[in-house]
């Protein structure tokens, strides 16, 4: 099968890891898998990538167009342009910007377009031109593809007169299973935040919490991976709190499996979410994990807080009960770290999700 795969950029994201990770599997099983960067200048992929997979920059297709309007436009005759010569069996475009695009690029050219919304639109604000964008194109998307049956039902009432919906997670990287909580040896046990370190994150939140459980657990340490806009504000509130020594901003990391098997107890707060990776992988490598009950992702992937801990968005005294519970408990630790990962890995194997995806392709009537 000949697969055209759309990213706007080919950095540290989310969106960028998942594209990454189905594209190298596709290669790997035969498919002929391009990755096109769109929206971005040329570089180097920030996750591995099958050597068979034809990697192209869309900038490098691109002359020196001035003015957004010119540029956008320069770009989308571009990508027309390169889908006609490539002449794939199915194009698949994540994110809003570039669901649009590739909508508009593959117009009357008999080829099947899959959309792939990564976020929730009824909880995460993406502007009114894009919104407006979205819903005006997506109902003529041959399959829209979401990560959540919950996503699969709200974005039907945000985006009026859409067709097919399918519902198709994240898979499991398989390099991930290589990694598992609890193999090193420390003394001092460490409870990890990673994420962007931005609002509805609420990084804040955990640190508040953390402060309150400092002193009657001094062996334990918050360790915050990630960056943002607000880590000037946490790290001033960190030292009103006078937790310097306990709490640390460790910026951005490169091996985020390494760092979630070295902690103890991963713990995500956020308001809202698209699908929560990071809660999916801390799972995987075997994490005891706490969540929000927040949309979307949480409760689909931790079986409705059957292997992992959920508490309310907004019930900071049940995020530090269920922090407590676990600081207090190796071996409910052990036991719900344990199930999580046995759970993740058999809803959530890169096999599995490749199958979901070999439908979805013959559902938007690509040649598979």
């Amino acid at each position: 099968m000949k697969i055209v795969l759309l990213v706007s950029s080919l950095g540290a994201g989310g969106a960028e890891r998942v594209a990454t990770t189905l594209c190298s599997a596709w290669a790997a099983r035969g498919d002929e898998v391009t990755l096109v960067a769109t929206f971005s200048g040329s570089g180097e992929c920030a996750f591995p990538l099958d050597d068979a997979v034809h990697l192209i920059f869309l900038s490098d297709y691109v002359g020196g167009s001035k003015g957004l309007g010119k540029r956008y436009g320069a770009r989308l005759r571009a990508l027309r342009q390169l889908i006609r010569d490539e002449r794939p069996d199915v194009v698949i475009s994540f994110l809003p910007n570039v669901n649009i695009a590739a909508l508009a690029a593959t117009a009357f050219s008999g080829v099947p377009c899959i959309v792939c919304e990564r976020s929730d639109p009824r909880v995460q604000p993406i502007g009114w031109v894009w919104r407006a964008a979205c819903g005006l194109l997506y109902r003529y998307a041959d399959v829209v593809s979401v990560q959540t049956l919950g996503v699969a039902n709200s974005i039907r009432r945000v985006y009026g007169g859409l067709g097919k919906v399918v519902a198709v997670p994240n898979p499991l990287p398989l390099e991930l299973l290589h990694w598992h909580a609890g193999a090193s040896s420390k003394s001092r046990r460490t409870i990890l935040s990673l994420g962007r370190l931005s609002g509805e994150k609420r990084v804040h939140v955990i640190i508040e919490v953390f402060s309150q459980l400092a002193k009657a657990h001094p062996d334990w340490d918050l360790a915050i991976y990630g960056d943002g806009p607000e880590r000037d504000a946490l790290r001033l509130r960190i030292s009103e709190l006078g937790l310097q020594d306990r709490v640390f901003l460790k910026g951005r990391t490169s091996e985020p499996w390494r760092v979630m098997s070295e902690a103890d107890v991963f713990v995500l707060a956020s308001c809202y979410e698209g699908f929560p990776n990071t809660l999916l992988e801390a799972m995987g490598v075997g994490l005891a994990c706490i969540s929000t009950d927040c949309p979307s992702g949480p409760s689909e992937i931790t079986r409705e807080g059957a292997d992992a801990l959920l508490v309310g968005v907004d019930d900071q005294a049940g995020l530090r009960d269920a922090l407590e519970r676990l600081m207090c408990s190796d071996s409910l630790r052990s036991e719900l770290g344990e199930r999580a990962r046995a759970s993740v890995v058999d809803r959530y194997a890169l096999d599995l999700i490749l199958s979901h995806w070999d439908r979805l392709f013959a559902t938007a009537g690509g040649r598979v």
